[in-house]
């Protein structure tokens, strides 16, 4: 069984408003709904809301691995074989994707894509790939296979048949672009991407709480197991819980771990606040990979970071790293 997973659920915390009501500006981009949420005093938000997300379209066209004619389509097809110059954008964004790949320990990689076709999981079918097919497809996998020309902006691959995948921090990245643009014109607002990465401008509401945002339990989605309240922070979570196969009996979830080849498995769900979405959407991914020892490896050098995560067995969740614009409230039931 293959689905969708929604493991982060966004609830604006009552009463945020005098009156209880709120506007909602949103739009389809990158197979998913982007969305901003304003307080009704931030009226002459909506149409600052609406011009941002207008950009959502135009990083679509650039980062989309669907779309031929997008810019990392045409990375992928030339740069086996020659520098490919790049927009100075997305240059940045490489060179932010392979200072997470170090920083990480290979946890977070945007060349993993050969694995999850080979897996099946591009085309959501899921499927238990042969011995082979894993070695081929970790072959093309890696940090060392990108070769960054920061001076002249320009990508090579190492060899031919590597490909990029900007899916794992794609959303957060253009959040944080949507949120660059409003920053100055409105005093709060909650951006949201799908069902998977948030991020608050300001302070939420008039007790200056923060955004409440209910955190869905990965094994019993009927239930919350934490509600967060966000100040000026970014989050993003990671699970495999309604993402996965079944083969003999044992269940393989869709998150690969480009080290080894094989799906993840140490942890039930992975929330990260941290301070860009971009960053937050990486370390999710990565720390579901990477599981406790690595986020907290992580965190210990790197401030601003907070991790709530349920291990694979565990009843409950742990925390993991400090940030002072989040809350956690820890539900027990």
């Amino acid at each position: 069984m293959l689905k969708r997973r929604e493991f982060l659920k966004a609830v604006p915390s009552p009463p945020a408003t005098d009156d209880g009501y709120w506007l909602h500006v949103h739009r389809t981009a990158m197979a998913c709904r982007f969305e901003v949420t304003l307080p009704m005093a931030e009226q002459a938000g909506v149409q600052v809301a609406t011009n941002a997300l207008e950009d959502v379209a135009q990083i679509e066209q650039q980062l989309t691995i669907f779309q031929e004619s997008s810019e990392v389509s045409f990375v992928n097809q030339f740069a086996g074989a020659r520098p490919v110059r790049i927009a100075p954008s997305l240059f940045a964004l490489l060179a932010q994707c392979q200072a997470l790949h170090q920083e990480t320990v290979g946890a977070f990689d945007i060349t993993a894509g050969p694995l999850s076709q080979c897996w099946g999981f591009v085309r959501r079918q899921g499927r238990l790939p042969e011995a082979r097919e894993i070695e081929a497809a970790l072959a093309l996998v890696g940090g060392d296979k990108l070769i960054l020309q920061s001076e002249i902006t320009t990508i090579q691959f190492a060899r031919a048949g590597v490909t990029i995948n900007l899916g794992s921090i794609g959303k957060g990245y253009a959040l944080d672009q949507v949120a660059a643009k409003m920053r100055n014109q409105v005093q709060t607002a909650l951006l949201s991407a799908g069902s998977s990465s948030l991020l608050a401008i300001g302070q939420g509401s008039h007790e200056q709480r923060g955004w409440s945002v209910g955190i869905r339990h990965p094994r019993h989605p009927n239930q919350r197991l934490a509600v967060l309240r966000l100040r000026n922070v970014a989050m993003a979570t990671s699970g495999s819980e309604e993402q996965y196969f079944e083969h003999e009996g044992k269940r393989y979830g869709h998150i690969i771990d480009p080290r080894t080849g094989w799906p993840a498995d140490q942890v039930a769900g992975v929330t990260v606040i941290a301070p860009s979405a971009a960053l937050a959407d990486a370390l999710a991914t990565a720390f579901y990979v990477g599981g406790r020892t690595l986020a907290e490896s992580y965190c210990a050098t790197h401030p601003n970071v907070l991790v709530l995560m349920l291990e694979r067995e565990a009843e409950q969740p742990i925390l993991i790293g400090t940030n002072p614009h989040c809350e956690v409230e820890i539900i027990h039931e």
